[in-house]
């Protein structure tokens, strides 16, 4: 039997501080970043996805950001598939494949035989489920989800439209609930050889670390560049602009909230997206724990994860 290809993964929540980490490992190990980020895929949304800087870009070169225009749709098996040919491209140029992010179901889509449906899209059902969701609102729609598919519901933020419309027109088409594609993966093997690392913080210090982050964005114009989306004709209920942080600048600079209002919003549901990562992450038995403190620093960190790839994959 071949050889399978390794896979270095470094995943966790929100702030934790995931990105400097992986620039300092993707140096020592002279390889790339393939970003495991739902946001990032979206071009133009730089400031309020955390993507990497332009300078930050030319020390490492990162992956699978900057796919798709804001009002386009970028699957979970678009990312199966992207990162896949890209892994097989990276290991056959001699490079270590590395995936960096917090977006659990990209992980697991590349490192599992996720079973996705075989019917595709239906953008006409689509178009019938955004325009029921408009007129009876989404709620009726995450009702209805809850009835034909409990377990996905559960997982589903009630207002991530997007989402929910894609579980149904799943369930309309296959005629099973999307959830039981989680259940066909799990019995299947990675097709890759794993070497999987979460980094963490205490939990005040990360919700500190949220805070300065969002300050932080502001300042460096998030608030603008939402504004400059906007200008560009882009609806608020596009992709894009529905990710967290975008869709509550975006209600500010329509009227709907205040910025103090619109500030603590974001705040309050990034803690919360934080803790729903570390639920996921928590799951995986795979994943060796990093707990950044200050007696662990970023470069003994780095050294450690180094450390571990030559071992296991030299």
């Amino acid at each position: 039997m071949a050889r399978k290809i390794p896979l270095l993964a470094l995943v966790g929540p929100t702030a934790a501080g995931k990105s400097e980490l992986a620039m300092r490992v993707a140096q020592r190990l002279e390889t790339d970043i393939i970003s495991a980020d739902s946001a990032q895929v979206y071009r133009g949304l730089d400031i309020g996805t955390a993507k990497p800087t332009a300078d930050e870009q030319k020390l490492v070169r990162h992956h699978l950001i900057d796919l798709v225009e804001p009002d386009e749709e970028y699957s979970v098996a678009d990312y199966q598939r992207d990162a896949r040919q890209l892994i097989d491209r990276l290991w056959r140029r001699g490079r270590l494949p590395f995936m960096v992010g917090g977006t659990g179901l990209y992980l697991q889509a590349v490192i599992e035989n996720y079973a996705f449906g075989t019917r595709g899209k239906d953008e006409a059902l689509r178009a019938r489920l955004n325009a029921e969701a408009d007129r009876a609102g989404l709620e009726a729609l995450y009702q209805r989800l809850k009835k034909v598919d409990p377990a996905a519901a559960a997982k589903i933020h009630p207002r991530d439209r997007r989402r929910i419309i894609r579980a149904l027109e799943v369930f309309t088409l296959e005629g099973r609930p999307i959830s039981e594609q989680v259940e066909r993966t799990r019995k299947g093997e990675s097709p890759y050889q794993l070497l999987l690392f979460g980094l963490t913080l205490p939990r005040p210090l990360l919700y500190r670390n949220i805070e300065e982050r969002v300050e932080e964005m502001l300042a460096r114009g998030f608030i603008e560049e939402v504004a400059r989306l906007l200008g560009r004709g882009y609806p608020r209920n596009c992709p894009g602009l529905q990710i967290l942080g975008y869709r509550q600048i975006a209600a500010f600079i329509a009227g709907e909230m205040d910025r103090e209002e619109a500030v603590a919003e974001i705040k309050k549901q990034t803690r919360r997206l934080a803790k729903r990562q570390l639920t996921w992450f928590r799951r995986d038995q795979r994943i060796s724990w990093l707990d950044r403190s200050a007696e662990e620093g970023f470069d003994r960190l780095a050294d450690k994860i180094s450390d571990q790839v030559k071992e296991i994959f030299v």
